[in-house]
């Protein structure tokens, strides 16, 4: 059932369209951007900001951040690893699973990449989240958020 609003029913269909498209839109400007600026891709920036962030991080961590499955996320660090921007290191507390660091040239790389990636969005959505409402917006997509991971909502399962 649609929830209501001072201006009517909102349209779910309609609201799920248009989050979907801005993530899409938003994601291809920052990937062609980052691309062009550092050779790396949206999903590669944002693994090299967490391991930044998370330093000792496993790659169980990284798949419990962005909600894909190990398999994906362990292709993804193995890119990482091959362009010597993370290393991996025996997990003292489980040897069967590795500790993963960034390297000088990865944290190197992730922080020029960050202000690219910094500047990018705020350019892309400064004239609709820099007016009087998105303040508002920003917090109804971080409660969303935060339900959502509470509830395990939409893990992978595979």
């Amino acid at each position: 059932m649609a929830s209501k609003s001072s201006r009517g029913p909102i349209d779910l269909p309609g609201f799920f369209a248009d989050l979907v498209r801005c993530e899409t839109r938003l994601y291809n400007a920052l990937n062609d951007r980052l691309r062009e600026r550092h050779g790396i891709v949206t999903s590669q920036f944002e693994f090299l900001r967490f391991l930044r962030d998370h330093p000792g991080s496993r790659v169980a961590d990284l798949a419990t951040e962005f909600a894909i499955g190990i398999g994906a996320t362990s292709k993804g660090i193995d890119r990482l690893e091959r362009q010597a921007w993370v290393t991996r290191r025996t997990n003292p507390s489980d040897r069967r699973s590795s500790l993963l660091d960034l390297t000088a040239e990865g944290l190197q790389l992730v922080e020029a990449a960050e202000a690219t990636f910094t500047t990018t969005l705020a350019e892309l959505i400064a004239d609709v989240l820099g007016g009087p409402s998105g303040p508002a917006a920003v917090q109804v997509f971080s409660e969303l958020r935060s339900v959502l991971e509470r509830d395990q909502v939409g893990l992978p399962t595979g």
